[in-house]
């Protein structure tokens, strides 16, 4: 069965962007590689992205790292939005790598059309995120935390007035301790 899997790098207050959408800080933490992020791509079969994501900024533009995963993601991609574009240009309406749909059910049906049985849609967005999380689709949350403290930014999950959502540890131990020391410049 596909599942809806929100999964983003975030700051340790819980950031997944800086103030306006900024990316760059990101781009240190990721010089490393990471086996789990890795290994994830191979389960991935789409990924729906929000419209401020796909227009944002990217901590490797102008890289050969630029895009989704560092780069490494190839695959389909629904951009949920409210204007989408008038046309597309022929580039990608040959291969129809990324399309385009204004609706939350829509655009959910679609990735998970495009991402085939038993694999995950990936979900990149913390407003698409909550938008699934409150229409009761996400199944799954994976976050990466980077050692850093943004103090400001676009959280991971936000809900004005608070909802609360229980999730299930999937890893072994269920409880996970982070402790780091504060680095001086």
């Amino acid at each position: 069965m596909t599942k809806l899997l929100y999964s983003a790098t975030m700051s340790l207050d819980g950031f997944i962007a800086g103030p306006g959408g900024d990316m760059q800080w990101l781009a240190k933490h990721l010089a490393e590689p990471n086996p789990e992020a890795a290994a994830l791509m191979e389960d991935i079969g789409a990924l729906l992205v929000g419209a401020n994501t796909n227009s944002g900024d990217d901590p490797n533009a102008g890289t050969d790292k630029e895009g989704a995963f560092g780069g490494e993601y190839t695959g389909p991609v629904v951009v949920l939005t409210h204007k989408p574009p008038e046309r597309v240009d022929e580039g990608e309406a040959a291969d129809q790598a990324t399309r385009y749909a204004t609706d939350l059910r829509a655009a959910v049906a679609l990735s998970k059309q495009l991402a085939g049985h038993s694999r995950y849609v990936n979900v990149l967005g913390a407003d698409v995120a909550r938008q699934l999380i409150e229409a009761g689709e996400l199944d799954e949350v994976l976050m990466f935390v980077a050692p850093v403290l943004l103090g400001d930014g676009v959280r991971m999950f936000e809900h004005a007035g608070g909802n609360e959502v229980s999730l299930r540890p999937l890893d072994a131990s269920g409880t996970h301790t982070l402790w780091f020391e504060i680095l001086r410049d």
